[in-house]
């Protein structure tokens, strides 16, 4: 019933996204902003009994509907899965914001290519050249692939009902909220206590990535140049340790730029003119504008192999 669950929302997002997921997120984030103001102290023995009260009643509600509305009726059960997926997974919010800066940039549209990125990467891309769009949005585009699906499903998979995929992108949208970049000096006294209060959800997240972060890895090898992604996830992918989204997102870049024989990561414009530096992952020629297609189609394969594994997982439970 799970590939059937899976296939089901996947369809309901491609034919319409639900306009409220934003808004069921923006009441998370309201809620954990609330259990924070009341329990930060800078300790991280107050974040981790804040991460268990932020995470445990979401996915107490979604695993209890799901046993009672299976007691009473399988497909209960079944609908309730399908609608709690729906809402979890957001393959066309990142394929929307991917699509959306390769048409403007097809078009010679830089500018529009440019503010594409923006509203869907966040930050400031005014001095982005049309190869360091293409390179960002490649980059985003694997990792929030691997966010709003890769992990959803395989906690989905893993635990009964809808209570991985619940746990997963609860923790997920924890750890952003209750981090702060402490690198630099001039750090306020307020974010160091934050990063020290949100280090258990990190781990949390650390933990959940651990090994769905490796299998989308290893698909995305599968499905593209197995011996590059191999090769560059093995060199290359520590070198992300002290990056944005740390050693996971480097996995998932080394492997999927690997697979894809372009080169990612590396300096760009960044704010003012001001080169940002970072290591360079992959191999072959720079992420070009007319990469995008082939990016999302290596995410888009993966996600098959994805589905073909778990058809198999079922038919295999279901033998006698």
């Amino acid at each position: 019933m799970n590939f059937l669950a899976i296939l089901a929302a996947l369809a309901l997002e491609q034919w319409q996204a639900f306009r409220w997921r934003a808004a069921l997120e923006r009441a998370f984030i309201r809620f954990v902003r609330g259990i924070e103001r009341r329990l930060n102290g800078g300790a991280a023995q107050q974040g981790m009994l804040a991460a268990a009260l932020a995470i445990g009643p979401p996915v107490v509600v979604a695993a209890g509907g799901f046993w009672l509305l299976s007691m009473l009726h399988p497909l209960l059960g079944f609908a309730w899965n399908v609608v709690l997926l729906y809402l979890l997974m957001g393959f066309r919010r990142f394929s929307h914001g991917y699509t959306a800066v390769a048409a403007a940039l097809v078009a010679g549209d830089i500018g529009a290519a440019r503010r594409a990125l923006s509203a869907w990467r966040g930050g400031a891309t005014a001095e982005l050249a049309s190869h360091e769009v293409a390179k960002l949005s490649i980059e985003r585009g694997l990792v929030d692939s691997y966010r709003q699906v890769f992990a959803t499903l395989f906690w989905f998979a893993v635990l009964p009902g809808p209570a991985g995929a619940v746990l997963y992108r609860t923790a997920s949208l924890l750890a952003d909220e209750w981090h702060a970049d402490v690198r630099g000096e001039d750090t306020t006294p307020i974010a160091r206590a934050l990063d020290v209060f949100g280090a258990p959800a990190r781990r949390v997240l650390w933990l959940l990535d651990w090994i769905p972060v490796r299998l989308t890895a290893l698909s995305f090898a599968v499905v593209g140049d197995f011996e590059d992604a191999v090769y560059c996830w093995r060199a290359q992918a520590a070198s992300w340790a002290g990056e944005e989204g740390g050693v996971p997102a480097g996995i998932l870049l080394a492997s999927g730029a690997g697979a894809l024989g372009v080169t990612l990561g590396g300096p760009w414009s960044g704010v003012a003119g001001e080169a940002v530096y970072r290591p360079t992952l992959g191999l072959g020629d720079e992420a070009l504008p007319d990469m995008l297609p082939s990016g999302v189609g290596l995410i888009w394969r993966a996600l098959l192999l994805w589905l073909l594994l778990i058809l198999l997982l079922t038919l295999a439970n279901l033998a006698p």
